[in-house]
């Protein structure tokens, strides 16, 4: 099976064998850091920001976030058992937006003033509103995020969903839910990106957050979304 790579700084896309290098790019044309590459095909629609912060704010905001955020763990069942994740989560929205997902229900905090600035700058670029953020907080690369879609009832139809990176460099997946011959789409989202799923994405794509045990920094990841 071939995974489709969406390069740092290429708008193509380069089919990549598991078992192979990279050794074979054709029509490529190198894109300016802050240009957006685009992703459209058959219900697939994303858009990624390489450097839609930059290095400075990148690092400023991801040191206040681990601060300042009201970070708690998730409790969630495995067979049975109750256990406590080792990602740390936060839920940040307007008055009475709650979210429910995996049998967890999240009461919202009132907005941080970092978190109420990078909202705005994306609305600035996607002319659309957000009015919650789900954080996560991956201590290194031995914690991931398994296969799921961003599609509860409370995001509405075709839902926006606009994640931004912050930290370690960490690899993010694509598959189709039921058409097994379309190829997975893999891309790297690094320090300071953001990576936008849109129109039906979410309704015949599933994602993940593969683990990673090489990687042993820290990763935040904010995923603005408007809840209906």
């Amino acid at each position: 099976m071939s995974v489709i790579l969406v390069n740092d700084y290429f708008k193509n896309i380069t089919i990549i064998a598991h078992n192979q290098s990279l050794s074979f790019m054709q029509n490529v044309r190198t894109l300016s850091k802050s240009e957006a590459q685009t992703v459209k095909d058959d219900n697939f629609h994303v858009k990624i920001f390489d450097s839609f912060l930059s290095l400075k704010d990148s690092d400023l905001f991801f040191q206040k976030l681990l601060i300042n955020i009201n970070w708690r763990r998730e409790k969630i069942f495995v067979w049975g058992k109750k256990r406590t994740t080792k990602r740390r989560v936060a839920w940040y929205a307007d008055k009475g937006k709650k979210y429910s997902y995996s049998g967890l229900t999240l009461e919202p905090d009132n907005w941080d003033q970092d978190l109420f600035y990078i909202k705005q700058r994306i609305q600035n670029i996607t002319h659309q509103e957000f009015n919650s953020v789900l954080l996560n907080e991956y201590p290194d690369g031995s914690v991931g995020m398994g296969w799921h879609s961003d599609d509860e009832k409370e995001l509405g139809i075709n839902p926006i969903i606009a994640s931004v990176s912050l930290g370690a460099e960490r690899d993010f997946l694509f598959r189709h839910k039921k058409d097994k011959s379309k190829e997975p789409v893999k891309i790297l989202l690094k320090h300071g990106s953001l990576l936008l799923m849109m129109g039906s994405t979410q309704h015949h794509w599933h994602h993940s957050l593969p683990i990673r045990r090489k990687i042993k920094d820290k990763r935040i990841n904010l995923t603005f979304r408007n809840i209906v």
